[in-house]
């Protein structure tokens, strides 16, 4: 069965961090959206420095996790300082763990194109395919059936949603409230990842 890790230092590091603190929901949603980005460069072509990318995207989440969810700080920001304290940990310099902390923050912002931060856009790219289900027809239906296969979904949607609920309610502020005002809730509940695989 095909994987969807890579074999280096910090790539090790991440998912050993990740999977040490997120639940298999959160941590199969994180190499999904890993997954379905590094797919869509390969497709289309895109460099990219691919140990940022994945750190980043095995991180993203973290800061929905109860160790490092924060009560000032939206997920994404929280979830931005553990990836730079990771990298610094990884020896990374300081320029490069302050992209790691920028990859993880924009997943959350507005869409960024790949001449600006061809990172972030993966990570949008990857994201919005695993939650919303954004672009999920682009991808070759072998490829995402042997991704779900290998890292179930195991009820993501809902419970990604009553993460991001939490979060608008504390932090009304917030990216996550505003996706939540933009029914956001409802994009995820309808996410075709989540019909069976060989219906309609």
């Amino acid at each position: 069965m095909r994987t969807w890790t890579r074999d280096t230092a910090s790539a090790r590091a991440a998912l050993e961090t990740a999977a040490e603190y997120a639940d298999a929901t959160l941590l199969n949603h994180s190499v999904r959206s890993y997954a379905f980005g590094a797919e869509y460069a390969a497709v289309h072509g895109l460099s990219y420095d691919e140990d940022l990318f994945y750190v980043s995207a095995l991180l993203h989440d973290l800061g929905l996790t109860a160790p490092f969810d924060s009560h000032t700080l939206p997920f994404e920001e929280a979830g931005g300082h553990v990836a730079r304290v990771l990298t610094a940990g990884l020896g990374w310099p300081s320029e490069r763990r302050a992209r790691a902390e920028e990859v993880v923050v924009r997943h959350m912002r507005d869409d960024v194109t790949t001449d600006e931060d061809v990172e972030s856009h993966l990570l949008q790219v990857g994201t919005s395919a695993d939650v919303s289900g954004l672009r999920v027809a682009e991808f070759d239906p072998a490829f995402t059936a042997a991704l779900l296969a290998a890292h179930p979904r195991l009820g993501f949607g809902g419970a990604f949603t009553v993460l991001v609920r939490d979060q608008a309610a504390r932090k009304p502020d917030c990216a996550a409230a505003a996706w939540i005002a933009s029914g956001g809730a409802g994009r995820a509940a309808s996410n075709p990842l989540d019909v069976p695989q060989g219906r309609d």
